[in-house]
Formats: structure tokens, C-alpha cells, sequence
């Protein structure tokens, strides 16, 4: 370990300082934000979160919403909250929730449509700069990942411990949001953590601190263990993680099938599974909630062309294209119907993709009103633009490079600035 914290209790999360056990403020810089734990710098796998994601990027992008509550999602009565800042949350509002119910707790909200592209622009941002400490980087979600920082004392010159403060430190300055982050010696155990001091915060479960740990949860807040199981466990009388912990392994396996071993494995506090940085997308995709039913044909044709453009996006931002088309509808009493076609060749255009989905959406439709609607490509292969356009005969790649140029006018101007219309017919329709 390096030499100035080989016998510390902890750190200074504002300068990196060394703390001692008896230390209540930083010795070097009088900040009171400490981290100490016993072998807290032998730890090496976090999990970092960001805090209350879109709706910061919001509040960041807009002081004049820094203190009040703000909801994001669509504001409807079909609408649901995506995200919830900490304000909003006092109130009760969560994320999941109807937004007419958040509304009805917390009436002073503001409600700001999500901003997707946006959101994962900010995404990337972040873990461009987590791949700085580490290549180990396992993206759970968005705005969410796993990092492993074993062998990365040499680099930093400092323990995994420090260099994640450092890293909050950095996100923080460089993006304007703030992160929260738990420490621990696995994957299971270092989520677990980073939910225990939010926002801006940094949690660790100590390797001789894990039994006690779990041993004052309910099944019911162990990561992995969603409502069903935790009815499921609660029929057999396994409420809490003690209760789950006295229960054999075959037992359980009998019970739950792989499940059972899983959560044989949780009480424990094991989890065997390593931080794996290269996840490929298996699909990209995007969907719209409609504020009221569409039945008409056009008007969902002209939806479902601006969820094309969305998936364009989407994969010129990963580079991806597929072969595959899958289209979503969902009718008025959610009947939901997925069909998919394959096409000759991978594509990430939105003129292809519509042009596929609108044939199935044809194929689907019986008149009756629709309440969503949904495109996405999988079979996914690496797709730089300019090998797309190269790949291409000639009259396929003058219409693959027009798309791209209103695409980059689109991103610079704003979605209005170029429309080639539904699926490229030159029959406009606003979505």
C-alpha cells in the first residue's frame, strides 16, 4: 500500500488526506466528509451511481430549478415518473409512479418531459471518466456501473479507496452531477452499498462487517430480490436474512430451482460473478406512451417514423447497426402485439427501419385504438458511418449520406431543422 495511508483508519473524501480512528475532521483540510472502515483500502470493487440522474442533468441545465421539486416523465394521466429529484422524494414521489399520484403528493412539482438522448450523452460522459481509474467498467444501466480497481494502485499512486474519491471529485467538476458510491468485496455487496448514503455519498461494507450487515435486512432489501420472490420466500416464512440464512442449500434449490442457489449465495454476502466491461447491446429501441389512444393509420405512421429517427440516433451514438426490425404495439385494453423481420443486411437508418416496421405495423393493425408504439433493431454488428456508406451501392449510399447530414444538422440545430418526412416519401407529417 502506498506509504501515507498505510496506517490510516480512513481518508478525507474533499483532499485525500489520511485519517486516524479518533479524527472527526480532516486534519489537512478541516472537511468533515470522512470515509473509514476497517480494510478499507484492500477493497477493490465498487458500484457507482448517480444521483437522481435526470432530473439533476435538469436542475443543472436550469438553476432556477435547483430548489424545487421536479418531476420527470410525461404529464398525463397515463403518464409515469422516470425520475424523481430528492425534494420531490420528501414529498413521496418516487420513480415507477403514476405521475397523477406524484402529483397529488407533491402538487408543486415540476414536471420536465425526459430528454433520452440527452440523458445518455451525459451517460457517457460519466463512464468515459470512470474508465480513467479503471478498463474494468460494467455499465448496470445508464447511469449506473460496476468498477473493479484491483492493480490500479501503481497508476494512481493511491489505494481503489482514494481513487474513487477522486473520481467523484472529478465527475463533479467536469459534468456539474454528483455521484454516489459503495465499496465493498464483490459486486452484490458493493450495490448493496451505494444505496446507503444518497446523494453525494460513499458507503463501505467492510469484508469483517458483512454478516452484521445483512443480518438486519429483510430478504425483501437484498439487490436481486424483487416483490415476487420476497412473497414467495415470505409463504415458506423467510422474511429477514437470518431466517433465509437458516435454510439449507438443497432446500432451497428444491424450492426455487437456480434461484434457490443465488439466494443461498446472498445470505452470505457471496457473489462469485466478476466486473465484465464488455457488454454488448443486444437491441436498440425506442418506444412513446400516447397522452390519448390513436387509431388512425397515418398518425401512427407518423409516431412510429419519429421513433425510427430516435433509434438512428441511438445506434450512431454505439456505432451499431442490425438485421433485424422488431416493432411494438399496444392496444388500448394492453394487448400487446411484437412482430420482427429480418433484413438483407444490417442497417442503422432510419428510412430502412421505418421502412420495415411500417410494413409489419400495416401488418398488425385492425383499426382498433393503440396506445403505444415501439421500433428497434437487434441482431447487432459494429457499424461506423462511414463503412456503412462505403458498403453500399451507389444510389443506397447518396441516400445513407443524406440521412447522416440531417442527422449532424439535427444535433446541432435541434429535430426541427431537417425532416425528409415519413420514411422518406416526401410525405411530411409531424409526429
Amino acid at each position: 500500500m502506498t506509504g501515507q495511508w498505510r496506517d490510516a483508519a480512513g481518508l478525507c473524501r474533499d483532499c485525500d488526506a489520511p485519517v486516524a480512528a479518533h479524527d472527526d475532521l480532516c486534519p489537512a483540510c478541516g472537511s468533515p466528509r470522512l470515509v473509514k472502515a476497517a480494510g478499507l483500502f484492500d477493497l477493490t470493487i465498487a458500484h457507482v451511481d448517480c444521483d437522481a440522474f435526470f432530473a439533476n442533468i435538469e436542475k443543472r441545465d436550469n438553476p432556477a430549478l435547483r430548489d424545487k421539486p421536479v418531476l420527470i416523465g410525461a404529464n398525463s394521466r397515463r403518464g409515469v415518473v422516470a425520475a424523481a429529484c430528492y425534494i420531490a422524494r420528501t414529498y413521496g414521489a418516487r420513480s415507477a409512479m403514476p405521475m397523477t399520484r406524484a402529483l397529488r403528493l407533491c402538487p408543486d412539482a415540476v414536471v420536465i418531459a425526459p430528454d433520452k438522448d440527452k440523458y445518455a450523452r451525459e451517460g457517457h460522459r460519466i463512464r468515459a471518466i470512470m474508465r480513467r481509474f479503471t478498463p474494468l467498467v460494467e455499465p448496470l444501466s445508464i447511469d449506473e456501473a460496476f468498477l473493479d480497481l484491483s492493480g490500479t494502485e501503481r497508476l494512481h499512486g493511491a489505494p481503489p479507496a482514494v481513487a474513487l474519491a477522486r473520481l467523484a471529485r472529478m465527475v463533479e467538476a467536469e459534468t456539474g452531477l454528483t455521484i454516489s458510491i459503495g465499496l465493498s468485496v464483490n459486486k452484490f455487496l458493493a450495490k448493496m452499498a451505494s444505496d446507503l448514503d444518497k446523494p453525494r455519498g460513499y458507503a463501505v461494507i467492510a469484508r469483517q462487517n458483512v454478516m452484521a450487515f445483512l443480518d438486519g435486512l429483510r430478504v425483501s432489501d437484498l439487490w436481486g430480490v424483487g416483490p415476487a420472490t420476497a412473497r414467495a420466500l415470505a409463504r415458506e416464512g423467510i422474511v429477514s436474512v437470518p431466517q433465509l440464512r437458516a435454510r439449507k442449500r438443497d432446500w432451497l434449490i428444491a424450492r426455487f430451482g437456480r434461484l434457490g442457489e443465488h439466494l443461498y449465495q446472498l445470505a452470505r454476502g457471496h457473489d462469485p460473478r466478476p466486473v465484465q466491461p464488455h457488454h454488448q447491446a443486444k437491441s436498440i429501441s425506442a418506444e412513446t406512451t400516447f397522452a390519448q389512444d390513436i387509431r388512425a393509420l397515418p398518425e401512427l405512421e407518423a409516431r412510429l417514423w419519429a421513433m425510427a429517427r430516435k433509434v438512428m440516433r441511438r445506434a450512431l451514438d454505439k456505432e451499431l447497426a442490425g438485421d433485424t426490425v422488431t416493432l411494438k404495439l399496444k392496444g388500448a385494453d394492453f394487448r400487446q402485439r411484437t412482430l420482427s423481420a429480418r433484413l438483407d443486411e444490417p442497417t442503422l437508418l432510419a428510412g430502412r427501419i421505418f421502412a420495415a416496421a411500417r410494413a409489419l405495423l400495416r401488418k398488425a393493425h385492425d383499426g382498433a385504438p393503440c396506445r403505444l408504439i415501439g421500433v428497434g433493431i437487434s441482431g447487432l454488428a459494429p457499424a461506423p458511418p462511414d463503412m456503412l456508406v462505403h458498403s453500399l451501392d451507389a444510389r443506397a449510399a447518396k441516400a445513407a449520406r443524406a440521412e447522416l447530414t440531417a442527422e449532424q444538422l439535427r444535433r446541432r440545430f435541434g429535430d426541427d431543422a431537417v425532416d425528409f418526412g415519413i420514411g422518406l416519401t416526401g410525405n411530411r407529417k409531424k409526429p
